[in-house]
């Protein structure tokens, strides 16, 4: 499964400047974790996000999104964002600012 490489651009340029993010390979797309936490990330056309129950349910009354549910069973957690909800550089960056608010709330993973 390829993912958007325009768009995992995009949410680089945002997190240029951050400390403790790193990128990997996951889910046939590309993950941005902090402190190894994943926390956003492109999947085909849309931006995965991870925000928490709460979060969750609050993004879930924006357009362009959906549960994410890669295995078929909604995830929590996490949400779909159509890439039309970022078209604008500022809207993606309150999405990610979003995302690693809720990853600063988990504990760090430890590296082997």
């Amino acid at each position: 499964m390829a993912y958007d490489e325009a768009l995992a651009s995009r949410v680089r340029k945002v997190l240029e400047k951050r400390r403790h993010v790193a990128e990997q390979r996951m889910f046939g797309g590309i993950a941005f974790l902090l402190h190894g936490n994943m926390f956003c990330g492109v999947l085909e056309r849309e931006l995965v996000l991870r925000l928490g129950e709460e979060g969750v349910a609050q993004a879930l009354r924006e357009p362009y999104t959906r549960p994410m549910d890669f295995t078929g069973k909604p995830m929590k957690t996490m949400i779909y964002l159509e890439s039309k909800g970022v078209e604008s550089d500022d809207r993606l960056r309150e999405w990610i600012d979003r995302a690693l608010l809720f990853a600063r709330l988990l504990p760090r993973k430890e590296r082997p």
